[in-house]
């Protein structure tokens, strides 16, 4: 059994309670001085240990073993890794011990290099501008508050209790089936808030769809499909019976501008939708039951595939968690759009993503699910599914937007899913090496690769062409692998 050392959780939750040490030591029958060996990383917590701690705290236990901040981790290793801050690379262990001193101290430190990065493109935007002579709109930065939204999902794990738990309540309470969806959320919205859904041909607006609260009227576009239609009322249904719950996860969130609440609100909303349209505890019955088969549960539920996709990876009820999936959708040019990983894959904040990733693949086979079995440079295996989903335009002269959609596991769950069938998950050697991003993947032998890692030294020999594209020295030691 691998040892947990975990004594910056348990110092934490002790703290958080108003307890010292040696009257936490007392209430779990621990002499002071081993309690203060374990919160130091010393000894490591046993069994029984772990379980007073769960009685104590009223804490899941599983919650607490779990390695939560390794996605901050992550993130602020990748953002260490800008030039900007000099130096040797930390160490895992050293950016480990940082985050779990003060995880509170690591997201403003994220917060702030997010910051640097919007400003520096806006300075380079501006400078752009004025040698074209062209007005510019570097100072709009709309992408910001984007990402600090996403950060919050991010670190909720992509679950919302609240807002889950409110949904799947309605759905059994009004007993909603599947099959008759789209009625159903039609009725409800007549029955319990008078607003009349009416479906509108293209009149040469852009909206999806558009609410009015004078006339009671929600209109949606012809040009949605039954799965959409069936979200956006959903989403309706979220705002008008739901904002006060909104409303306070919002405050609860402390986003530093308006834009920033105002596009969670929307991102609350539509997590309702996608939790009303596809109830936690039915969709994840069947997800096991069907071994996560993305098709036959599009069947079952009515839903489209990238719902499908991202629903799976919001399964982390506590006490109910179904399996940790990635999900992340890609446009054509490689921007990651959405992204949410429950594993410990986790996606590039900055720059694009690697390119052996099958997400790419998929736009030159459209329609088309490709399976991958692939692993991180911490050697850790995963199987990865990806597929083009378009977005239809209507018209010939509105067209259609393309994004592929991304969703995997670690290879240990290889038996409960239906995409590894064929799969030696055994064989590491057969998994593709993939990585987050160039910039910050250690990789030496990758043939792929479009730049040399950040905090590298460059060796180059005038007389001598490898099939790698860069050779280079890190950490003070020679990597020039071909």
């Amino acid at each position: 059994m691998q040892k947990l050392f975990l004594g910056y959780k348990l110092r934490r939750l002790r703290e958080q309670r108003g307890l010292t040490q040696a009257a936490l030591a007392k209430t779990l029958d621990l002499s002071p001085s081993y309690l203060n060996q374990i919160e130091n990383n010393q000894r490591p917590l046993t069994l029984p240990v772990l379980l007073k701690i769960s009685a104590v705290f009223e804490v899941d236990l599983s919650n607490f073993v779990e390695d939560e901040d390794s996605r901050l981790v992550a993130d602020l290793r990748e953002a260490l890794a800008d030039p900007l801050f000099a130096g040797a690379p930390l160490t895992n262990a050293e950016l480990r011990s940082a985050v779990g001193s003060s995880p509170e101290l690591a997201r403003r430190v994220l917060s702030l290099h997010q910051a640097y990065q919007k400003l520096h493109e806006r300075v380079q935007s501006l400078a752009d501008s004025l040698s074209n002579q062209e007005p510019s709109d570097a100072f709009a930065g709309p992408q910001f508050p984007y990402e600090e939204v996403r950060d919050y999902f991010h670190y909720c794990n992509n679950y919302i209790g609240p807002l889950d738990e409110a949904a799947e309540n309605l759905w059994n309470t009004e007993k909603i089936h599947s099959g008759a969806l789209l009625n159903e959320l039609a009725a409800y919205l007549k029955r319990r808030h008078d607003v009349r859904v009416k479906i509108v041909a293209d009149d040469g607006e852009t909206a999806m769809r558009s609410y009015d609260g004078s006339t009671g009227t929600l209109r949606l576009s012809a040009l949605l499909n039954g799965p959409s239609r069936a979200f956006h009322m959903a989403h309706q249904i979220a705002l008008l019976g739901f904002g006060d719950v909104i409303e306070d996860l919002v405050v609860q969130a402390k986003f530093s501008s308006e834009d920033a609440q105002s596009i969670c609100r929307v991102g609350l909303a539509n997590y309702f939708a996608g939790a009303l349209v596809l109830p936690y505890r039915a969709f994840a019955a069947q997800a096991r039951a069907l071994r996560h088969d993305v098709e036959q549960l599009q069947s079952r539920f009515g839903a489209s595939f990238e719902q499908v996709c991202h629903r799976l990876s919001t399964l982390q009820r506590p006490g109910a968690r179904g399996l940790p999936f990635y999900f992340v959708r890609v446009d054509m040019a490689g921007n990651i759009t959405k992204r949410h990983s429950a594993t410990r894959f986790h996606f590039a904040r900055f720059g694009g993503a690697c390119p052996l990733w099958n997400v790419h693949e998929a736009f030159a086979q459209p329609g088309k699910i490709l399976v991958q079995f692939a692993t991180m440079p911490d050697r850790t295996t995963y199987i990865g599914i990806a597929r083009t989903v378009t977005k239809r335009g209507g018209a010939y002269l509105k067209p259609s937007r393309q994004f592929a959609v991304g969703l995997g596991c670690e290879a240990t769950h290889a038996n409960e899913i239906v995409y590894a069938a064929g799969i030696d998950t055994s064989n590491e050697a057969a998994a593709v090496p993939i990585g987050v991003n160039c910039r910050i993947c250690e990789r030496t032998d990758c043939q792929q690769r479009a730049f040399p890692p950040i905090g590298s030294q460059l060796s180059v020999d005038e007389h001598h062409r490898s099939f790698v594209p860069y050779l280079f020295t890190q950490e003070g030691r020679s990597v020039e692998k071909a």
